[in-house]
């Protein structure tokens, strides 16, 4: 098993498969929807609706590149409010019309800059949370990369939280973590170990609920499998999840984080 600031390293990779990647392997018409109807789209989230398997899905995850002219564009995968805010809006309206949503979290974390705070940063991450515990349709969320802090959180309040296997999810970084307990950035290794953050962790710990395997006995898993397979079980974690009457779905799901 790698260590676990080696698999920070593969999860920060710009080689990683991204959101529209994986939009256009899963799902078939995607239709990208745009805008918080409020102050502007952001670009560091992608959202939409596609088809999967005959039915209608809303779509929502982190956008980062592979190459800094795209990372620039989209700001490394960081959303501003106005991103949480879109995310939002089309959470509520797959809500309006029963449909099923799928997140993807890539992000480090919500963008901290000073023009965030003033829109409402923090606002709109409680917002997401408080709104996804009680929408009344399935939510899949799957970590593709970093899921870091509340940024990530935001759009991971799912009723299935899944991880890529070589992908994190953690309060912060672990540079930051290694800043404030011993002031010293380049133990982000020990801090790595210690802070539980890789899916074989989070899996033990419970915090999530499947691990999306990239290698096997034999090594890497090829790419197209990886899809596949994560294809066929989206469908039938959706399925399973649409047999629950929706006082039990939205019970259970605030039963499932309230642990936490």
């Amino acid at each position: 098993m790698a260590e676990a600031i080696d698999i920070v390293s593969i999860a920060r990779q710009t080689d990683r498969i991204t959101t529209t990647e994986l939009i256009e392997a899963i799902f078939d018409d995607f239709v990208e929807l745009h805008g918080d109807r409020s102050y502007k789209d952001d670009a560091a989230i992608v959202g939409g609706i596609g088809m999967l398997n005959g039915q209608a899905v809303t779509i929502i995850g982190n956008q980062k590149g592979h190459d800094l002219e795209e990372n620039m564009k989209r700001n490394f995968g960081s959303p501003h409010p106005e991103g949480y805010r879109k995310s939002l809006r089309l959470m509520k309206q797959a809500e309006k019309f029963n449909r099923p949503i799928v997140t993807f979290v890539n992000t480090s974390g919500a963008y901290c800059g000073v023009e965030a705070e003033e829109r409402g940063q923090g606002e709109a991450l409680a917002r997401n949370l408080l709104e996804m515990s009680n929408l009344s349709v399935p939510i899949l969320s799957i970590i593709i990369g970093e899921g870091g802090s509340g940024g990530a959180l935001a759009l991971a309040a799912g009723d299935q939280v899944w991880m890529m296997e070589f992908s994190i999810y953690s309060i912060l970084s672990p540079e930051g973590f290694a800043s404030i307990l011993w002031k010293d950035s380049k133990r982000s290794g020990e801090a790595a170990e210690i802070m539980k953050l890789t899916s074989y962790d989070l899996l033990d710990l419970g915090v999530i609920d499947r691990i999306v395997y990239e290698n096997d006995d034999q090594g890497k898993i090829e790419s197209s499998q990886v899809l596949a397979s994560m294809k066929e079980e989206i469908i039938k974690e959706l399925d399973t999840l649409a047999q629950l009457p929706t006082d039990k779905l939205i019970q259970k799901r605030y039963e499932r984080f309230r642990k936490f």
